[in-house]
């Protein structure tokens, strides 16, 4: 497993996913004897003694880690002009992410660009015909950090062929919109210099008064129009104008408790989804007043995200405090009184922490849990009856749809598949980032 080695970094200890047995301590041991025997951990197993959890590189194409400064709660991958749908390695990628500090002022919104990322070298024999040479090379980290008002709740970027546009919503109640075209290029381009501190925002929304929220997203179907939501049950839409943006008055009304995640529609320009601690879903349409046109009660618990499947754009996806998390068919009597979900799982065993469907895979989900895991689903896949006759007893109760468990990170807040790195998902914890791609994943 890769580490960034950089000088503005810290490492980070290795990912754990297997259970590696040493019951002989303390005794000598020949070399030619018995080798340390393994076996594969599953969540929620008691570990003995002499137990330890390590990482199985070979359930990995690429696997890295890397720290900032301070933890972050969220983060998105930016766009880049390399190419779409890219399985090369060495890899490079583009993020921004929102720090949690101590101090409010010590905050910061860090612009980061991870390159050199090989393939996971698992054995002294390891060939990759897939690769350039300098699979040993370290990956490269670079960033620039740009100070921030309040510890960042949720980033997310606006979607844009050429600019970079970035929201930001702060514990101190205000949205902040930035421009970091600039500081983007600047890693790229010669000549470039942007003295970070100088980056302001171009923008705020001040609407939410001094209640702070973590709902926020922008328009893929027209550019420039923000949602934001906030714990005091109010949607404010902000759209663009033709030098900044303009924030409506009034808000949508229609919550009983805090807004915990909102969705645009991925190809309809006034419709969109929000879910709430009031363990509902409400479908708006932004034509029709502020009021929303379809409410479901979906869970037991908060509804604390969801994800508008942005291939197959009837399917939504959410996720609740109980650590169930469901998916849903607009067209199935969305918003009646016997709406119910078309699937249903109870995997994870702490609240869901954040959802999102694969953006060309209709049928592939990751979803992570504060219970410190990053789990894969292929809901294709169909239960078979038969074949799990002949299944070991250790394993029957896993869902056949569950393709692969990610662990290693404590208190996992969100995950992102980018979008231009086929297979390639991200994530942020208390301890850091990882970017990984698993042997199995498309």
């Amino acid at each position: 497993m890769g580490e960034f080695e950089d000088p503005y970094g810290d490492d980070n200890e290795s990912d754990e996913e297997i259970v590696e047995t040493n019951d002989d301590e303390g005794m000598e041991i020949d070399e030619d004897e018995e080798e340390t025997k393994h076996e594969t951990y599953m969540p929620g197993k008691e570990m003995g003694e002499n137990e330890v959890l390590v990482v199985d590189n070979t359930a990995y194409e690429m696997l890295h880690t890397m720290n900032v400064e301070w933890p972050c709660l969220s983060f998105d991958f930016l766009g880049d002009n390399l190419g779409v749908n890219r399985t090369t390695f060495p890899m490079t990628a583009y993020l921004v992410a929102g720090s949690q500090a101590e101090e409010q002022k010590n905050n910061q919104l860090y612009i980061l660009k991870m390159s050199q990322m090989n393939k996971t070298k698992y054995d002294d024999d390891f060939e990759d015909d897939n690769s350039d040479d300098g699979l040993d090379d370290d990956p490269i980290l670079e960033y620039k950090a740009i100070p921030h008002q309040g510890g960042i709740n949720r980033v997310r970027v606006m979607p844009h062929p050429e600019s970079h546009i970035v929201a930001t919503w702060s514990e101190t109640g205000k949205v902040n919109i930035f421009d970091i075209t600039s500081a983007v290029k600047s890693f790229d381009v010669p000549g470039v210099m942007v003295n970070p501190k100088n980056i302001k925002p171009m923008y705020t929304v001040n609407a939410h008064g001094r209640a702070e929220g973590f709902a926020l997203d922008w328009s893929k179907a027209e550019t420039g129009r923000l949602l934001s939501g906030d714990i005091n049950k109010h949607i404010y839409l902000t759209n663009p104008t033709d030098s900044s943006f303009k924030t409506d008055i009034q808000p949508f009304t229609g919550h009983q408790s805090s807004v915990e995640d909102i969705q645009w529609a991925p190809k309809e320009k006034n419709v969109f989804a929000s879910c709430s601690a009031d363990q509902t879903i409400k479908i708006w349409d932004a034509r029709a007043g502020k009021r929303n046109q379809l409410n479901v009660k979906a869970h037991d618990t908060d509804v604390n995200v969801i994800h508008w499947n942005q291939t197959t754009e009837f399917l939504m996806a959410s996720g609740a405090d109980d650590g169930i998390f469901k998916i849903w068919d607009l067209r199935q009597n969305f918003g009646s009184n016997n709406t119910a979900p078309v699937a249903s799982f109870k995997w994870h065993t702490a609240p869901i922490t954040s959802i999102e469907f694969h953006p060309q895979d209709s049928s592939m989900l990751a979803v992570s849990g504060a219970d410190n895991q990053l789990t894969l689903w292929d809901l294709s896949v169909e239960r078979d009856v038969e074949e799990e006759k002949n299944i070991n007893s250790d394993v029957q109760d896993i869902p056949p749809q569950l393709m692969f468990i990610h662990q290693g990170q404590e208190d996992i807040k969100e995950i992102h598949w980018h979008k231009q790195l086929t297979g390639v998902i991200g994530s942020t914890a208390s301890d850091g980032f990882n970017i990984f791609k698993t042997i199995n994943s498309q």
